[in-house]
């Protein structure tokens, strides 16, 4: 396997080949992208020759290549600063939707500047690990059997006989032991051995080395999301619950090669409507002005069929006050410009106007800093002066998080207080 590192970045939508283009794959690692599509990937689709990415960001590590796509909110071409200020408003607004809460640790000396995501996410678990080790691992009863030299627990007569017949100085007993072998770090085990095989940072190959000689040697389980699922966290494994969750992440959408064994394919990739969607919401519910009440997915029964299931509908914000005064807001990842949004995307929100009894509607999205612009919905009866009308809010992106989330606050609560 070849040591050489490759890191590609492509902003969504864009497509890679291996036979043309400045930015190529070789045709090994698109037939490892093809066979991971095969799975029901959803990230890109495959065209001649290559791969044609969609709306969801992050990376995708093959072997040793790195394909980083990053989000896309103008027409700017691609240069290491137009990449690197996309890579830090992705990485901001992950932070801010809570993807990347940490706990500090004594042994985080080293300062290492992630080149992309994964590395950030390899960094981060890394630090919940050295956390843990630091505060002492937790223990956990658990059963066992076997044969001890002294007498505990319940002795099995029939294994008793079978095996200590002719050594009748032990004992073949069902037990309960108090250790640290125990699901969760059955998983933290996996991931750092995952880790040393697939990382390319030097440093953190370091960190990682010594976390493995302090980690106590545990069984290789196959992980599954039943796995994730039926655990179950106390006051003494909630600090688990970051280094689990990347764990999670990492095991879970991990694709070995089992055909060359080179091209292993790891992807963490997000779906920027419902990162968009899970933005604008923290930005609001956190910035709440004159006791407004934002709830995010907030569902309603639509209709009632004969048999079979009801169907609903859902607006991605409601924002009211009092338990009325309703404000329904749906979030759109994508560059609208000077055009219209979909007529989809407006009937839609014409149905929220009627069934949420709304005072108003908009749609939000990414892009030029510009006053809000409305349009009227025609009344049914033409005779009738039109009473609904739905917003288009464009905001613009800061590369400081902080203040774009107080920009998309002021600018949506101006909007609602406006006539």
């Amino acid at each position: 396997m070849s040591n050489v590192v490759q890191n590609i970045t492509v902003f969504e939508h864009e497509a890679i080949r291996f036979d043309k283009g400045e930015k190529r794959i070789t045709e090994d690692q698109f037939k490892a992208l093809q066979q991971y599509c095969g799975a029901g990937v959803p990230y890109y689709n495959l065209i001649c020759n290559g791969v044609q990415f969609n709306e969801n960001v992050g990376v995708i590590q093959i072997g040793k290549t790195t394909i980083e796509v990053l989000p896309k909110a103008d027409k700017n071409p691609h240069s290491e600063t137009e990449d690197q200020k996309w890579r830090d408003i992705l990485i901001g607004m992950l932070k801010a939707v809570g993807s990347f809460d940490i706990k500090s640790t004594s042994n985080s000396n080293l300062k290492i500047k992630p080149n992309t995501i994964l590395d950030l996410y390899f960094l981060l678990f890394v630090k919940e690990v050295e956390y843990l080790i630091h505060q002492g691992l937790v223990k956990k009863y658990r059963k066992k059997q076997g044969n001890v030299a002294a007498m505990k627990g319940a002795l099995q007569f029939e294994k008793q006989i079978q095996q200590n017949l002719v050594h009748q100085e032990r004992f073949y007993v069902n037990y309960t032991t108090y250790d640290v072998h125990h699901i969760l770090h059955f998983i933290l085990f996996k991931t750092l051995c995952l880790l040393k095989q697939i990382n390319d940072n030097p440093d953190l190959q370091s960190r990682i080395g010594a976390l493995l000689l302090d980690f106590p040697e545990m069984p290789d389980i196959k992980v599954t999301e039943g796995t994730f699922n039926i655990i179950v966290y106390n006051r003494k494994t909630s600090g688990y619950k970051a280094a689990v969750e990347i764990a999670r992440l990492l095991l879970l959408h991990y694709h070995p090669d089992l055909s060359k064994g080179r091209n292993h394919v790891l992807a963490l990739m997000f779906d920027m409507n419902k990162l968009w969607e899970q933005f604008i919401y923290t930005s609001l519910h956190r910035n709440r002005q004159d006791g407004s009440n934002v709830t995010p997915q907030t569902s309603k029964d639509f209709w009632n069929p004969e048999s079979g299931k009801k169907s609903r509908i859902r607006p991605d914000i409601l924002i009211s006050k009092n338990g009325n005064d309703f404000v329904v807001l749906d979030t759109k990842w994508k560059n609208l410009g000077e055009g219209n949004p979909s007529p989809e995307d407006l009937r839609q929100m014409y149905v929220y106007h009627e069934y949420y009894t709304a005072r108003r509607v908009g749609l939000v999205y990414p892009g030029a800093e510009k006053k809000p612009t409305k349009g009227k919905y025609f009344d049914p009866n033409p005779k009738n002066e039109p009473t609904k009308e739905c917003s288009l809010i464009s905001v613009s992106v800061e590369p400081d998080i902080k203040t774009w989330q107080k920009n998309i606050c002021d600018k949506i609560y101006d909007w609602m207080k406006s006539s």
